[in-house]
């Protein structure tokens, strides 16, 4: 008695659908087609697909290279303070010595609050003069121990301290009367000698070598990346140009 009204419409949705599809397909293919016989609207298509865009890896390349650069002018700060300067204003100046005495101080110096240590104290006379000065290790122990050559490490043993201590003064009465270099510095320090530099030039060179070499990885790597970015452009343009040609 009921009729169905319904189906007759839902068996015209799949020619309808095959025929779209194959109207897509034929449209695509005569696109297609005219590309490749050059017909005119495809060049603008082309040239956008061929326009080359940097990549993350091009992106983070770049990044990495610039990091490397600012952390190495960082680093040419940090040893311009603490190697570069003290070498600039190091006047030392060779001369000879000949080792007097030595002799260890009754009273014990204090080590940055944790405990006491020892003091050497060893007296150089200058060859050529009847001057004597007090000798010290380098030019650094001047500043913090102005009347000690030798100062042991922080240790809570005074035993193992007192040990180390008169095992140095051992080796420096072996050398007692024997002319040996060490330099002076008449102007800032008059009454003083230091046996040797603790920042020398090639010390100097090598801390400054760290730094160079960083900044100069950091600029080669942003350079290549340029450049093959730059080349990539040049070739794209320069096959654009052949094809508007032909």
């Amino acid at each position: 008695m009921f009729l169905n009204t319904t189906s007759p419409r839902r068996s015209l949705n799949i020619p309808i659908n095959i025929n779209l599809q194959g109207a897509r397909r034929r449209q695509t293919r005569v696109q297609e087609q005219d590309c490749s016989r050059g017909v005119d609207g495809c060049g603008g298509q082309r040239a956008r697909t061929q326009v080359p865009v940097s990549s993350a890896g091009e992106d983070r390349a770049i990044l990495l290279g610039f990091t490397m650069m600012a952390f190495s002018v960082l680093m040419f700060f940090v040893v311009g303070i603490t190697v570069v300067k003290p070498y600039i204003n190091s006047k030392w100046e060779e001369a000879s010595c000949a080792v007097l005495h030595s002799e260890i101080l009754e009273e014990w110096m204090d080590c940055r609050g944790v405990s006491s240590v020892p003091c050497l104290r060893v007296k150089v006379n200058l060859t050529g003069s009847n001057q004597t000065f007090a000798l010290h290790f380098d030019e650094e122990s001047v500043l913090l121990a102005p009347e000690c050559f030798y100062i042991p490490k922080c240790l809570m043993d005074r035993a193992e301290l007192q040990k180390e201590v008169e095992k140095v003064k051992n080796s420096l009465d072996t050398q007692l009367g024997i002319t040996s270099s060490c330099l002076t510095d008449p102007t800032r320090h008059p009454r003083d000698a230091i046996l040797k530099r603790k920042y020398t030039y090639k010390k100097t060179l090598f801390a400054l070598l760290w730094p160079c070499l960083m900044l100069g990885a950091g600029a080669l790597l942003v350079g290549l990346v340029k450049l093959t970015q730059t080349s990539c452009i040049m070739q794209c343009k320069k096959q654009k140009n052949n094809k508007h040609n032909m």
